[in-house]
């Protein structure tokens, strides 16, 4: 992905605060979305137990949701960053086993899950991947008109903003459950998120990730200097769905092989 490329992708992103949810249109297009990946497309979750239609569990209060949407201010991505529970622990340890090999984790109070991150299904690609711990989807044709490379644009966008909130709230590192391809997928971007477990199956088969937001920086900045000003540009924080002026989807990036 060439540096000169990076720029905003969608039409309005912003991260949602607890208590402020399910009654607005962000919130629950991201709820339908998970309905869609998780019971529809994927099968991970009987349909039968939501019958409204909407995808929630018990970590959804504790979390920080963080969208994007296109130029028609509809939903084509979202993202979930989870702290940890009353005993310290994050979702990915129910499923997954970790074996450091070396790697210090960091203090769980200091750390956060990306969880649930998904793109609509006419952004991914044919061969769809595990995101994140996360359904990419099955066999998705993309619809004609929509750039492969707008579904890169989608991610980057939603890391972020992860970055910028974890950054104002003292997050050094994320985890992730993932696929393998996708880990390498992101490593070519400079996101580099470092194995610390075996493949296990957690809503398909994905392995447990950390990454350190320092080593992201430096790795970032050392190889793709551009990228790291788009990173750290300000993020619209709004508690409510509001939307920024209208852009087009940028169609500037190469897909990089990402397999969405």
């Amino acid at each position: 992905m060439a540096a000169r490329s990076m720029k905003p992708t969608v039409g309005a992103t912003h991260w949602d605060q607890p208590g402020l949810r399910i009654q607005h249109r962000a919130f629950r297009s991201a709820l339908e979305l998970r309905y869609q990946v998780y019971c529809v497309e994927c099968s991970f979750l009987s349909p039968d137990n939501y019958p409204d239609g909407v995808e929630s569990d018990e970590h959804d209060n504790a979390a920080e949701h963080f969208y994007a949407f296109d130029s028609q201010q509809d939903l084509v991505g979202y993202v979930r960053l989870v702290r940890p529970d009353a005993d310290q622990r994050f979702p990915f340890q129910s499923h997954c086993t970790t074996s450091a090999n070396g790697v210090k984790l960091p203090a769980p109070g200091r750390a956060a899950e990306i969880s649930r991150l998904m793109l609509r299904c006419d952004y991914r690609r044919q061969r769809g991947i595990q995101l994140a711990g996360v359904a990419g989807g099955q066999a998705c044709a993309v619809a004609p008109g929509v750039r492969r490379d707008d579904a890169t644009n989608v991610l980057l966008t939603l890391y972020r903003q992860m970055y910028a909130y974890s950054r104002a709230n003292d997050i050094s590192h994320w985890y992730a459950a993932m696929e393998r391809p996708l880990a390498r997928s992101l490593k070519r971007m400079n996101i580099a998120f470092q194995s610390i477990g075996p493949q296990t199956d957690y809503y398909g088969p994905v392995a447990p990730y950390l990454a350190s937001l320092q080593e992201v920086e430096a790795q970032v900045g050392a190889n793709d200097p551009a990228l790291l000003a788009w990173l750290q540009q300000t993020e619209r924080r709004s508690a409510t769905p509001g939307f920024a002026k209208k852009t087009r989807l940028a169609q500037v990036c190469h897909p990089s092989e990402l397999a969405l």
